[in-house]
């Protein structure tokens, strides 16, 4: 029997290759939406709640970021860290924002809602420009970014180690005592690669711990619009 396949399925083959779209090892989304929040604040659980919901959009990425400054008021979240809160404090001036506040959303590193009004971001959603940017490739733990033309600053390039399943917390103590609270795409870190001037370059990365998975954030500097983003 001929190993060979017929022209046509061959032909047809090469056409669903082509459609697609993203693999595993390369997923561009178009949205990047991410949430600061806290577990000893009580009005961050329905914002917890959207993003799960946000987080069935394949289109987007979504972003979870336990902050800080809740943390002396009767119970530390055990996902806050303080470079989250630095980020948080970051967008705040780029976002014309008096200070950091939980519940809060950012699409795409350009718009900013109260988390829990999902009709509110996903407003911003359709109408935040998407991402473009620059190609980005993620496979094999080895981050290429294509040549682009870059603002005058550059770009700040992130990692980003998530969750991406959906986990239940046990809160005793503070606002949220007495309650489980569903957390999903928990950023467990964070890390600054260096910047991206416009050429092309290729980076190999630290493998994220068991379970989590690696996200790439391309991003103009001081709390910026994201530029281009993509998940493995």
């Amino acid at each position: 029997m001929s190993s060979h396949l017929p022209a046509s399925i061959a032909l047809a083959l090469v056409a669903l290759a082509a459609f697609a779209g993203p693999t595993a090892a390369q997923s561009r989304p178009a949205t990047v939406v991410e949430l600061f929040t806290s577990q000893g604040c009580s009005s961050c659980p329905p914002a917890n709640a959207n993003l799960i919901t946000l987080s069935q959009r394949p289109d987007v990425l979504t972003l979870s970021y336990a902050v800080t400054y809740w943390d002396r008021l009767g119970w530390k979240d055990i996902f806050s860290k303080p470079e989250f809160t630095d980020r948080q404090v970051v967008y705040e001036p780029a976002l014309d924002q008096f200070g950091p506040y939980t519940p809060q959303m950012v699409i795409n590193g350009a718009s900013t809602a109260v988390g829990n009004h999902l009709d509110q971001v996903e407003t911003l959603i359709a109408t935040t420009p998407r991402l473009g940017g620059p190609e980005l490739t993620l496979a094999d733990n080895r981050l290429r970014l294509g040549a682009g033309t870059a603002p005058d600053a550059g770009a700040d390039i992130w990692q980003v180690s998530y969750d991406p399943t959906t986990v239940e917390v046990e809160v005793p103590r503070g606002e949220n005592a007495g309650r489980t609270l569903a957390h999903t795409h928990v950023v467990h870190d964070l890390v600054h690669l260096g910047r991206w001037t416009g050429a092309a370059q290729e980076t190999t990365l630290t493998p994220p711990p068991e379970g989590l998975r690696t996200a790439i954030l391309l991003q103009q500097v001081n709390g910026g619009p994201i530029l281009a983003a993509v998940t493995d």
